[in-house]
């Protein structure tokens, strides 16, 4: 069904039947759910706390070792999030997050595999566009800086996040 085919359905319905198709939505899935708490009561905070949980556990599980976390499980919960209609501030700070551990995970446990540095770079560059295109450049400038200078590994990997951290933020340091 399309967004239009819907939409022409309920406009027809009375608003009482309304009311039971969105609260019966919201019985239904746990993501309805999140998304409609988010909506009536826009704070963040403890979705975001949720999909950093997430994120935390693809590279330092509570129990045992993730010897290959998994980007795309990354990946979704940064689309969920996003979905929340998130500020751009937490946004911001769950696509740095993510990055964050990425490194911390390789100077934990040593160097990586190239597709690892990779998506870690593709998934920065994203991160930093996002916070550019949002004017966020000075409330993440010392973050993005202690992340980058706790990085010194993977072929190169260091200088790529240095490089694409000048290309937005400029060599005046």
């Amino acid at each position: 069904m399309t967004k239009l085919k819907l939409k022409k359905h309920l406009v027809t319905l009375p608003k009482e039947d309304v009311i039971n198709l969105v609260l019966s939505l919201y019985d239904a899935s746990a993501e309805a759910k999140m998304y409609l708490e988010t909506y009536l009561t826009p704070d963040y905070s403890a979705a975001l706390e949720k999909y950093k949980k997430i994120i935390r556990n693809e590279f330092f599980p509570a129990r045992g070792f993730s010897d290959k976390p998994s980007f795309a499980t990354c990946r979704k919960a940064i689309s969920d999030f996003k979905k929340l209609k998130a500020d751009a501030i937490s946004l911001g700070d769950l696509m740095l997050y993510c990055i964050e551990l990425g490194c911390e995970y390789t100077m934990t446990f040593g160097d990586m595999w190239e597709q690892y540095y990779t998506t870690l770079e593709k998934n920065f560059e994203k991160a930093l566009k996002h916070i550019s295109d949002h004017d966020l450049g000075e409330q993440f400038r010392q973050r993005n800086k202690s992340m980058l200078n706790s990085t010194h590994c993977g072929w190169g990997f260091s200088d790529t996040l240095w490089d694409m951290y000048y290309d937005y933020y400029g060599r005046q340091e």
